[in-house]
């Protein structure tokens, strides 16, 4: 089959097109995808050039001697393991795969069913492949990990309201939990509109003094730069509150509030159950949630850009997301043209 690998971790130039050995059949509850689009993450670039730290051990536990990137993922099932329960053969799906096993920049891929959901209808491939890591990795900072309860009257402030993490959450946070205050952040006019139509009620500038903005949250959600912010969220987090981070940082509390107003720190990272094979089973049911509420219209696809899915699609989606300021999410679709190869 072609893929597209990184057998150096570089520059988005060493993301090479090659053939690699096809999988074989599925073993236990894998399913064997034919991949028809992905997405990049911040995650798939930070991969791609070798400094991904979120594990310590990161990579001395991927596949060697290539590595295939690619988080997010939507396909068909061509094959299921003798111990599948949840899927069938020629079901749409979409997900999010173990950051420890080969990705979604390949014609075919191995998952694990249960971090896959059924696709939603309303919406195509590349929009469904945008979704998954950005929607469970909201999802459980802000419902298993901060705990936030629907309906509660409770302030949230969402970091970088309209990067892809962000986009999501602030729509969960309003539209899902029904909170009445979602304060985020964003600094040019484009990302503070778009922050707005995904849900925000109050948008501040995060280049700014975020404690100058007189909001007292008892709830935080840092999706971008967390050591800059955080004693900014002291500042602003009421007593006893939560402050949940997806992004590493040396987390320096001493000489702010955190331990005046008594406050929580958390850790949120997808690939926790997969890698330690704890709950996964979870991100199956959340994607299932998803999907009807894509298909009701409450939650939005927050795919802005949509690129050819081939080495050079690829690269430019790099390029893109590793340069920052993207609204949302930029995916990768197989077009119509009888001519075009994907994964070359």
């Amino acid at each position: 089959m072609r893929a597209i690998t990184v057998s150096r971790y570089g520059p988005e130039s060493n993301l090479q097109s090659q053939e690699v050995p096809h999988p074989e059949e599925p073993q236990g509850r894998d399913l064997l995808v034919r991949v028809k689009a992905c997405s990049v993450n911040p995650v798939d670039v930070k991969v791609r050039a070798g400094t991904y730290d979120d594990y310590p051990d990161y990579y001395t536990l991927v596949t060697r001697p290539y590595q295939i990137c690619g988080f997010d993922g939507a396909g068909k099932v061509i094959a299921t393991g003798p111990e599948s329960t949840l899927f069938s053969v020629g079901d749409e799906v979409f997900y999010s795969g173990s950051p420890i096993r080969q990705g979604s920049n390949a014609e075919f891929q191995h998952v694990d069913e249960r971090v896959v959901g059924h696709k939603p209808k309303s919406l195509n491939m590349v929009q469904a492949a945008a979704m998954p890591l950005t929607y469970v990795t909201a999802y459980e900072a802000l419902v298993e990990r901060l705990q936030i309860q629907k309906g509660e009257q409770a302030a949230v402030l969402i970091i970088n309201g309209a990067g892809g993490v962000g986009a999501v959450a602030t729509q969960i946070a309003k539209r899902v939990l029904e909170l009445p205050v979602v304060v985020t952040t964003a600094s040019r006019n484009e990302t503070v509109n778009f922050s707005r139509e995904m849900g925000a009620t109050h948008v501040v500038n995060h280049h700014g003094d975020l404690g100058a903005a007189g909001a007292i949250c008892r709830y935080i959600f840092i999706a971008h730069s967390t050591d800059r912010h955080l004693a900014a969220c002291a500042k602003i987090c009421a007593p006893f509150g939560k402050v949940c981070s997806i992004v590493q940082g040396q987390v320096q509390m001493y000489g702010t509030e955190f331990m005046a107003k008594s406050l929580s720190f958390i850790w949120a990272l997808l690939g926790t159950k997969s890698v330690y094979g704890v709950d996964q089973i979870t991100h199956h049911e959340t994607l299932g949630e998803l999907a009807q509420l894509a298909d009701s219209g409450l939650i939005q696809c927050h795919l802005t850009r949509e690129l050819d899915l081939n080495v050079e699609g690829l690269r430019e989606a790099h390029r893109l997301v590793g340069g920052g300021g993207v609204r949302g999410k930029v995916g990768l679709g197989i077009p119509q043209s009888k001519d075009f190869k994907p994964f070359t």
